[in-house]
C-alpha cells in the first residue's frame, strides 16, 4: 500500500565546487524539487549555479579556519539548518555537493517514493560506495558527461555509509559521518555514492590550488581510493550484500555507533542498473 507522500528536503554546503553543485541541484532537484534543495555557500563571493531553480541559496561570510574547526563549523550550520527544517519537512537529507543517495533501480521506484514509504528511526544510510577512476583503464573526465558513463568501480567504503536520512532533530558529526548517541541504521536498497576521488586531473587541480606541498603530497602518495581501484581486481555484486552485513553487525571499539569492515578493502564493479539513476 502507497502511503502519504511525505515532505523531503535536502540541503548540502559548498566552496568553489561548481561541477558537483550543478550536478548535486540537478539529481535532488528532480527528486524533490528545487523548491525543496536548501544550500548554504561558504563564501559572499560564491557563484549561484545557472541550474539552481528554485532552491534555497544563503550565502555566508567566509572565514579561514584549520580544517578540523572548519568541518565543525561546517556539521554545526548544516545540523541548525535541518533541525529549522523538520519544523516543516518529515524528513531531511543532508550530504556534501559530491555525495549522492540513490534508490536500487532494480526496485523501480525513485528517492521520494521509496523514503515515503519507510519507516525511519531517526536516522538512515545507504551503502556507501566511493567511486574512483581506474587510472588504466578509464580516460579523463568529460564534465558534461554523466559520472556513472565514465566510471565503472567503486571502493566499498564504511566512511561513506552515513546517516544522512533524518525525520527528527539531531546533530551530525562533522562531515555527516554519525549522529551524536545515534546508531546506523542501513537500508537494504539505498547506496551513497561519493565521487570526491572520480578523476586524478581534478584532483590535481585542487592540490595546485591548496599549494606546492599538496602537490608534492600527491605526488608522492596518490590518492588513496583511486590507488586501490587500480591496483585492486574488482568483484562481484554480491559483495555488496556482504559489505551491508559486515557494516550493519561489526563496530570498531574506539567508535561503536560507526560500521566496520572488519579492514577489508573490497573493489567492486558498479551495476549497470546503476547508470538509470542519472549521475
Amino acid at each position: 500500500m502507497i502511503k502519504k507522500q511525505k515532505k523531503i528536503a535536502a540541503i548540502t554546503m559548498s566552496r568553489d565546487d561548481d561541477l558537483f553543485l550543478s550536478r548535486w541541484i540537478a539529481y535532488y532537484g528532480k527528486q524533490f524539487g528545487t523548491e525543496n534543495l536548501y544550500i548554504l555557500l561558504d563564501g559572499i563571493d560564491q557563484n549561484i549555479p545557472e541550474n539552481a531553480g528554485n532552491a534555497h541559496i544563503t550565502k555566508l561570510p567566509h572565514e579561514n579556519m584549520s580544517r578540523a574547526g572548519g568541518d565543525k563549523y561546517r556539521i554545526n550550520k548544516l545540523s541548525e539548518l535541518a533541525c529549522d527544517l523538520l519544523k516543516t519537512y518529515d524528513i531531511v537529507i543532508g550530504c556534501d555537493s559530491d555525495e549522492f543517495l540513490i534508490v536500487d533501480p532494480k526496485i523501480y521506484t525513485n528517492l521520494s517514493k521509496y523514503l515515503s514509504n519507510k519507516k525511519i528511526h531517526t536516522t538512515l544510510s545507504g551503502l556507501g560506495l566511493d567511486v574512483g577512476q581506474h587510472l588504466y583503464t578509464e580516460a579523463i573526465l568529460d564534465k558534461d558527461a554523466p559520472f556513472l558513463e565514465q566510471r565503472e568501480y567503486a571502493l566499498l567504503s564504511t566512511r561513506y555509509t552515513k546517516p544522512v536520512v533524518i525525520n527528527k532533530p539531531i546533530t551530525w558529526g562533522s562531515g555527516f559521518h554519525s549522529i551524536r548517541h545515534r546508531n546506523f541504521h542501513i537500508d537494504k536498497n539505498l547506496y551513497l555514492l561519493h565521487f570526491g576521488a572520480i578523476d586524478m586531473n581534478m584532483l590535481e587541480e585542487k592540490a595546485k590550488k591548496r599549494g606546492s606541498d599538496w602537490v608534492k603530497h600527491l605526488k608522492r602518495r596518490g590518492n588513496g581510493t583511486i590507488n586501490t581501484i587500480t591496483r585492486k581486481k574488482a568483484k562481484s555484486e554480491k559483495w555488496l550484500r556482504i559489505a551491508r552485513t559486515l557494516q550493519t553487525y561489526c563496530r570498531p571499539l574506539y567508535a561503536l555507533r560507526k560500521p566496520a569492515m572488519l579492514g577489508l578493502k573490497i573493489v567492486v564493479k558498479i551495476p549497470t542498473r546503476f547508470k538509470k539513476s542519472g549521475i
